[in-house]
């Protein structure tokens, strides 16, 4: 599971006299791995990880990652495929890593094709004398900033911070959501879930005074309650990665 961001632009076009104020907004989307052409073996697969998480995929926003999906390319693939994801609550939106064959199918049923970030040549022109490039001002680098909260975060309630860390000096209640670009930081009870790292950060970590979470995520590897256990239920915790996968241990 990864998790993806993505923001727009604030304007104010006029429309009929009045000035329609458009704000930004920041959206938290689960990147789902597809493989090959998906059929009734995938789907199966999918029941199997909704059972472990159950509600985690329920009307959240879906990226399909195509990275592995050759086979799948035609519009009508797409359009089983959707079928089979909505019947189990799942809201797909767009496509990443898609062949332009795919990104011309998916966008056939109404998904939008979305840069996975790949990295591509710059197209060189003809050997000649190039004049020394003049100096351009980096960018600063944005600032961290973390997020401190004070009271507890009651169920429904999501606290974000796209640069920085997460401290909540309370409890996090089950069904709440605490996202970071950084470091989560629960002084009382985790009971919901904690997302570290929602960038890419690999070295980010989560910090829980009593570990009782549905989910815990860092850099888009992630652990149910059912896969953490009954060993670090309510102890205070520290959890991170290593070798490409998420460790949890007590906190000395």
């Amino acid at each position: 599971m990864q998790s993806t961001s993505a923001r727009s632009a604030a304007t104010e076009p006029a429309v009929a006299g009045k000035r329609l104020q458009v704000r930004g907004r920041f959206l938290t989307a689960v990147a789902l791995p597809v493989g090959g052409a998906p059929g009734a073996g995938y789907l199966a697969a999918l029941d199997d990880l909704l059972k472990q998480s159950p509600g985690f995929f329920s009307d959240a926003p879906l990226i399909l990652d195509l990275a592995e999906a050759e086979g799948l390319d035609a519009e009508a693939g797409f359009a089983q495929l959707l079928a089979g994801l909505r019947t189990r609550g799942m809201v797909p939106f767009a496509v990443q890593n898609a062949s332009d064959r795919q990104k011309a199918a998916a966008a056939a049923v109404g998904l939008t094709a979305l840069s996975a970030g790949r990295e591509a040549a710059l197209p060189r022109k003809s050997a000649e004398p190039e004049a020394a490039p003049e100096a351009i001002p980096q960018p600063e680098e944005p600032v961290s900033t973390t997020v401190l909260v004070t009271e507890p975060v009651r169920s429904g309630q999501r606290i974000y911070s796209e640069r920085g860390d997460v401290v909540v000096v309370g409890s996090v209640a089950s069904g709440a959501e605490i996202i970071a670009h950084g470091n989560v930081h629960v002084y009382g009870r985790l009971r919901g879930r904690a997302l570290a790292g929602v960038h890419g950060d690999e070295s980010a970590r989560i910090f829980a005074q009593s570990l009782e979470a549905e989910l815990i995520a860092i850099a888009g590897l992630y652990k149910t309650s059912e896969e953490i256990g009954d060993a670090f239920a309510q102890r205070p915790v520290h959890a991170y990665l290593e070798d490409d996968a998420l460790r949890i241990v007590p906190l000395k």
